[in-house]
């Protein structure tokens, strides 16, 4: 599942005509470096939630073919991350799925992250397993580290400790976190907590540069890092 029915109000004025996640970077939407990422991961089937200026996405998304795409209108209301999931459940299936933000990308280095993330994956040991970046390999993050990633995979929340790791804004979930919940608006991190609590909120570390976008003038940076990452990797 892609994750773009936000307001991208911190990218206005470009947000006042256009939804953020068709903004683009490096001639590619910000919604296509994720949609390639699937792909690329070997994903045929992406459910993409809707809000703001959906039109404009539903638009875009006509033209892809791979992968198929399904529209979770949420245009009758924000349901923020997790509601947003709940809603699009019955089209995402029993198995454990994918979600990526849409203001966010990455250039991979080596094996495909999202390839690493699925490799990684444990449902018997895991209900959650999240893509964490170096501040080091970062561009664009203006806020502080989100998580500990400790020696057994497991992960705490870093509370701004310098050697923590950031969101990378992709994971792979299990949809059983969701059995007592209703597509009302509520947050994620409500169970990323319930999953610390269990022991089953795991962590990988990426590799490569991640980049994101949250105002205009982090636009020509993440076309810097994208051209620098590209240049390393001929």
């Amino acid at each position: 599942m892609v994750l773009a029915a936000g307001l991208g109000k911190r990218m206005r004025p470009i947000t006042d005509t256009m939804p953020k996640p068709l903004v683009r970077v490096a001639g590619k939407t910000l919604l296509d470096w994720g949609l390639d990422s699937l792909a690329v991961a070997g994903v045929t089937k992406a459910v993409v939630n809707v809000h703001y200026f959906p039109e404009q996405i539903v638009a875009h998304l006509a033209s892809r073919r791979k992968p198929e795409t399904v529209i979770s209108d949420e245009s009758e209301g924000l349901l923020d991350s997790a509601g947003g999931i709940v809603k699009a459940l019955p089209m995402l299936g029993q198995k454990p799925f994918y979600i990526i933000n849409a203001d966010t990308f990455w250039i991979d280095a080596g094996t495909p992250n999202l390839k690493r993330l699925a490799l990684a994956w444990d449902e018997t040991r895991m209900d959650v397993l999240l893509m964490l970046a170096d501040p080091a390999s970062a561009t664009g993050h203006s806020g502080t580290t989100d998580f500990l990633l400790k020696a057994d995979g497991t992960l705490a929340r870093a509370l701004g400790d310098p050697a923590g790791l950031i969101y990378a804004g992709a994971a792979i979930l299990h949809p059983r976190i969701f059995a007592e919940a209703t597509a009302m608006p509520h947050s994620l991190n409500l169970y990323f907590d319930r999953a610390i609590a269990a022991g089953r909120l795991h962590g990988m570390a990426m590799e490569g540069r991640w980049i994101t976008v949250g105002t205009p003038d982090a636009l020509a940076p993440a076309e810097a890092a994208v051209a620098d990452a590209l240049a390393q990797a001929v």
